[in-house]
């Protein structure tokens, strides 16, 4: 005969005052609180839709935060990360974070996790906690975390931004289909980043908050959450819109006979390398070691207008027949306007053995730190 778990501690007199909102609402209550207490939720990214994410559910009291990020705070960040400040240029994101949300509320417990989420670790961290939230802006991370969470029977909130448009939706195992049954392909996915087509500072702070909803909800038990529901929000028209969508039979990971049963098949997309704009420069400065090779994947008319001394040209249309023209001697590092096309070029590279680069924010980046490369 087991014994029965202990019950959580009461909520004391501070208990009471800090979250007496929360229990003045039937939904949450006492019961509701000490259910927040003892959950635990993994914020991977700790930028701008984790910042308001981890806020909100520090302040409600969710017993421990996991903090995977291990990126530093730049200046460029402040216009919408909200859990920074001045002061914190440089510092480890996490751990600054973790600073910021026991300021905020001392009684709960953060994790920090300044590795960077891979194939060999996902599923390890994303195991211990119960819930997962994915504050994420490149796509192969964002596929990880969907596999991950399905592999290990993770609820999973995920949202994205977009200059000025955001989506949220929800999966839960066993209840709702996941981010592949809604993007099958990275081809179909949304591909750039803040840093390649901006972003609205004040959109990240609606959809990580809409992430905190939607966590606390699933802890609680209550309400409805975004399972099958694409949410999308438009901020220039103040609307929002929602798109149902299904499990996919032949998903790859949550279908009937799924092809991904660990993340060993997802190493090709997730190995792939992120240079900014300052990295590549600095890797150009003579005496650094040239152990890549830069390929302009843009169009011809792209590619005459500019283009990064040194690097080859083959269009995204012609890699796969060129590929051999790459060698397999250096790194091929991919180069395109905004860092989508290159993106895809990567995925291509990768499949075939290869260990690529992408340039963060493509040949715009380059241009607004450098200026306008030269022609040919």
């Amino acid at each position: 005969m087991t014994a029965d778990p202990p019950a959580p501690p009461a909520l004391d007199a501070a208990d009471k005052a800090r979250y007496a909102r929360h229990l003045a609402l039937t939904e949450i209550g006492v019961a509701g609180q000490l259910s927040l207490r003892q959950a635990s939720v993994l914020l991977v990214g700790a930028g701008g839709l984790g910042s308001p994410a981890a806020l909100y559910l520090a302040a409600a009291g969710v017993g421990t935060l996991g903090l995977a990020d291990f990126d530093v705070v730049d200046v460029s960040n402040l216009q919408r990360q909200v859990l920074f400040g001045t002061a914190q240029i440089g510092h480890h994101k996490a751990v600054a974070a973790r600073e910021r949300l026991l300021a905020l509320n001392p009684s709960i417990n953060v994790e920090v996790h300044l590795e960077k989420l891979a194939a060999n670790n996902a599923r390890a961290l994303i195991s211990g906690y119960d819930i997962v939230i994915d504050g994420t802006d490149r796509l192969a991370t964002r596929y990880l975390i969907n596999d991950a969470c399905v592999l290990e029977g993770k609820p999973l909130v995920a949202a994205a931004i977009h200059r000025f448009e955001g989506q949220a939706m929800t999966y839960v195992p066993g209840k709702a289909p996941c981010y592949r049954c809604l993007f099958p392909d990275a081809e179909r996915s949304p591909v750039p980043n803040c840093a390649e087509a901006g972003v609205l500072g004040v959109l990240p702070g609606v959809m990580g908050s809409l992430q905190a909803t939607e966590a606390i909800k699933l802890i609680l038990g209550i309400g409805q959450p975004l399972l099958g529901r694409l949410l999308t929000y438009d901020a220039l028209t103040l609307r929002f819109a929602e798109f149902s969508f299904k499990r996919r039979a032949d998903c790859a990971v949550c279908g009937d006979n799924p092809r991904i049963k660990d993340l060993a098949a997802e190493l090709p997309m997730t190995d792939i390398d992120i240079w900014t704009p300052a990295q590549l420069a600095e890797r150009l400065q003579p005496g650094a070691a040239q152990d890549f090779i830069m390929v302009d994947v843009r169009e011809p008319v792209e590619w005459q207008a500019g283009r990064i001394p040194g690097s080859m040209h083959i269009p995204l249309g012609q890699l796969p027949q060129r590929l051999a023209e790459i060698g397999t001697e250096r790194r091929p590092l991919f180069i395109c306007a905004a860092g989508a096309r290159s993106f895809n070029a990567c995925r291509f590279a990768a499949q075939a053995g290869l260990a690529p680069i992408n340039l963060d924010g493509g040949i715009y980046a380059w241009t607004a730190e450098f200026g306008a490369p030269p022609a040919p």
